[in-house]
């Protein structure tokens, strides 16, 4: 069974291959002038969708096509181009050219997940007994496109982390000049409100003490993403210790998020070659 509809794989790695530097099949600096043929990217980007869906290990995913040292070994490569942030914002750019990003309505909140192996943003969690967790602080525009995180470790407040997550928003380039930002409760403080008034956003922030139900908004789109989020299991188990792996793997599910949302939002409106014959 495949990880990924084809619908949604082909047009994924079509833009992951044309990021990929080209490179001779066999290396010339090689003293013999020959070794083995290197492994097919499309055989190792397959198999980290894998590594991100199911959430087991490299070891666990390996086979005679391809080897644990080769996926991590290609991942590394692939970090150190930046690729993983090129196909996101690729993504986004397609998204908001041609069904547009709802960037006067922004929603921002934190969720925890287990990190089981520790690392560079785990700590205690105060949800799960005190073992290792991690918190991300997400921002998603007002139909839930991810549009950025803050990664730190379990034991931090959200009201922190709003100031660093809002600070991704100049990285989105034009933006409108009324932005409303929905909050949940744990952001009700006199800091919150004042960071909002200084960087003149309008904030939507629910009240402690009143039911949710009653103020919940536009809130709810970013807790849907947090859902999509963790039906990768590599983000919902975090066993990754580096933050930059961590960035990548969330890099790829939220393009894989946009770029599922935007196919679905298209069928109904455009036409193209690859269209799925039913609609998502």
């Amino acid at each position: 069974m495949p990880v990924l509809p084809a619908w949604l794989t082909e047009p994924l790695w079509s833009q992951f291959a044309a990021l990929l530097p080209q490179r001779p099949q066999f290396d010339p600096a090689h003293p013999l002038g020959c070794h083995r043929l290197r492994i097919n990217d499309r055989i190792v980007f397959d198999k980290l969708l894998q590594v991100l869906r199911f959430g087991c290990s490299y070891e666990a995913i390996a086979d005679s096509t391809c080897s644990a040292t080769t996926i991590r070994n290609r991942r590394d490569e692939w970090m150190q181009l930046g690729l993983f942030t090129k196909l996101k914002q690729i993504a986004l750019n397609a998204y908001d050219r041609i069904v547009g990003l709802a960037l006067d309505q922004i929603a921002i909140d934190g969720a925890i997940t287990k990190a089981p192996g520790g690392g560079e943003v785990a700590g205690r969690s105060p949800v799960d007994r005190g073992k290792q967790g991690m918190k991300r602080s997400s921002m998603t525009d007002g139909y839930g496109i991810p549009l950025g995180r803050v990664l730190v470790g379990a034991n931090r407040h959200d009201s922190p982390l709003l100031a660093p997550t809002l600070d991704l928003l100049p990285e989105l380039g034009p933006l409108p000049d009324k932005i409303t930002v929905h909050l949940d409760a744990g952001y009700d403080s006199a800091s919150s409100h004042v960071l909002l008034d200084e960087r003149g956003l309008r904030g939507r922030i629910a009240r402690k003490g009143t039911k949710a139900l009653v103020q919940a908004t536009q809130r709810w789109h970013v807790e849907r993403t947090h859902v999509w989020q963790n039906a990768f299991h590599r983000l919902a188990r975090c066993y990754e210790r580096r933050l930059s792996a961590i960035e990548a793997f969330f890099d790829l599910a939220d393009t894989i998020i946009t770029v599922r949302s935007l196919i679905r939002r298209a069928w109904t409106t455009h036409r193209w070659d690859t269209r799925p014959r039913r609609q998502p």
